[in-house]
């Protein structure tokens, strides 16, 4: 039994993994893949040694806490790679662990196959160089990359389309204007305000909050509809004293379409503004790190641009960011009435993010076929 190493350390990587990994279990009907996965993954054959909920940790003293756990699965991971005689590994994001694993098994020969490079390009550009030495290829997701990466030493670089299109292109039903719209709504008098406060635990109860003190202010004022998207990742509690309030409720799974009948939304920053990008839903970011992980962050990190992943892909303020001791309900609420006050200004929003899904699509390419070959190759036999 040929084996891959699989190693998707969070939600997000998983359904990037999901993206191309049916696909490449069909090239490769021979090969065992195992490592670090969820519940879809697992469904679809992986054998699990680690779930990525067991995984998930966020800030830097989230990560101190758990790094004893890093530590002990780094090593248990390496000794099965050794034990299985497993020469191919598919590492994606999950950056810190991922990084470091990919030292670790350059030096038993393994061809490390990294998917979604890490943000060097925010901090640690050291990153960079160890990717050089460690990665048979490094796949990249946004426009800039593959350049940042080539031009300090890592050949073999590939711009893939990001996940997040693959994903959703189907649904958004684009035409050459842009994503389909649907009838213009008076946002006054028939607006829907979707509320994305985020999928760990400890951004709900920051930010649901403060969602809703905002919320309760708008409908003193205008007559809106309020939709949450919940996280699977916690628990049901964290939601329960606002469920009264909410004209409907949507998970995770079935994003696409709260974000499809909504008008606007308030979000905490990270890859779901991403997706609100490409759905041209105007969106207020917000964001709160606790006092010591936001000391750390300003201590070791030297990037002052903007953080949820819209803006940076526009690579321009697109939506509004609200951080730390900026994430009040007064500020909250001067952004969001911008939109409600100001239709051209709606208008414009949109009209930018009109342009997401052409800067999300990358090289022609098949990821899947690439890394049944690189396997192929690897194991010296033809098990297509």
């Amino acid at each position: 039994m040929n084996n891959c190493l699989i190693i998707a350390g969070e939600k997000s990587g998983e359904e990037h993994c999901m993206t191309f990994y049916r696909e490449l279990k069909t090239q490769v009907p021979d090969v065992h893949f195992w490592g670090v996965g969820g519940d879809e993954l697992q469904s679809e054959g992986m054998e699990l040694k680690y779930h990525l909920k067991d995984f998930n940790a966020w800030g830097i003293s989230e990560v101190l806490k758990k790094l004893p756990y890093y530590i002990k699965a780094l090593n248990y991971i390496e000794k099965e790679v050794i034990r299985t005689n497993t020469k191919v590994a598919i590492l994606i994001d999950f950056q810190d662990f991922n990084l470091r694993l990919a030292q670790r098994l350059k030096k038993h020969g393994v061809e490390v196959l990294y998917y979604v490079a890490p943000t060097a390009w925010i901090w640690k550009e050291w990153r960079a160089e160890a990717l050089s030495k460690a990665v048979h290829t490094l796949f990249t997701i946004y426009p800039f990359e593959k350049k940042f990466f080539e031009d300090r030493g890592v050949q073999r670089t590939i711009g893939v389309t990001h996940p997040l299109w693959m994903k959703y292109k189907d649904d958004l039903r684009c035409t050459e204007l842009g994503v389909e719209q649907k009838p213009f709504v008076n946002l006054k008098t028939d607006g829907t305000i979707v509320l994305l406060p985020g999928s760990r635990r400890f951004e709900i109860k920051f930010l649901l909050p403060l969602f809703m003190e905002v919320i309760e202010e708008l409908k003193k004022i205008y007559k809106i509809k309020v939709t949450i998207v919940k996280s699977s990742n916690v628990e049901n509690e964290l939601y329960a004293a606002y469920d009264h309030l909410f004209d409907n409720v949507y998970t995770d799974a079935n994003i696409s379409d709260a974000l499809k009948n909504a008008d606007l939304s308030m979000a905490a920053s990270g890859t779901v503004t991403l997706t609100t990008a490409l759905y041209e839903l105007p969106t207020i970011v917000c964001y709160k790190l606790s006092w010591f992980n936001a000391m750390v962050y300003k201590m070791i990190v030297r990037y002052y641009g903007p953080v949820s992943m819209a803006n940076i892909i526009h690579q321009e303020m697109v939506y509004p960011e609200l951080l730390q001791n900026n994430a009040t309900k007064t500020n909250l609420l001067d952004e969001i009435k911008k939109y409600f006050r100001d239709e051209k200004y709606y208008c414009a929003t949109k009209e930018k993010l009109s342009r997401t899904r052409k800067m999300l699509q990358g090289e022609s390419f098949d990821v899947a076929d690439y890394i049944s070959k690189v396997v192929c190759e690897k194991y010296e036999k033809d098990i297509i």
